[in-house]
């Protein structure tokens, strides 16, 4: 079958659009907070490993022979906190406030994490008043 100008146009317009919606979709289902449960809780352990990269950094903890999956916020949002790579180090004790996922599984968004004297607000407008 040939496509005249005017079909081919439609045809990308088409793969365009949906390309766009399902990016949107994928943006959509990653950003937020819809994924962790409304109440905080607070995690201590020893950090396993340190991963400073996009989306989000991570910091996977082992809280009493239990590894959790601790997502910080976006690079840039987590270095404004002061929390670059190099201020922490694989095996220093970790203090991490923030929501755990509601799916029940060792995972959560810190608000709060804490290294030795060392506070980085992640999300300070998330963090309750004391």
């Amino acid at each position: 079958m040939a496509f005249t100008g005017t079909g081919r146009r439609a045809i990308v317009l088409a793969g365009a659009l949906l390309g766009g919606v399902a990016l949107a979709g994928t943006a959509l289902a990653h950003h937020g907070w819809s994924w962790a449960e409304a109440g905080m809780i607070e995690l201590t352990g020893t950090i396993s490993s340190i991963t400073i990269a996009p989306p989000h950094p991570i910091i996977e903890v082992n809280a009493d022979g239990e590894i959790w999956t601790v997502e910080l916020g976006n690079p840039g949002l987590t270095e404004r906190s002061g929390f670059v790579q190099g201020v922490a180090d694989v095996g220093e004790e970790i203090i991490a406030l923030g929501n755990r996922a509601q799916d029940g599984s060792n995972r959560m968004k810190a608000v709060r994490i804490t290294i030795g004297e060392d506070v980085y607000d992640i999300y300070p407008d998330r963090i309750p008043a004391q």
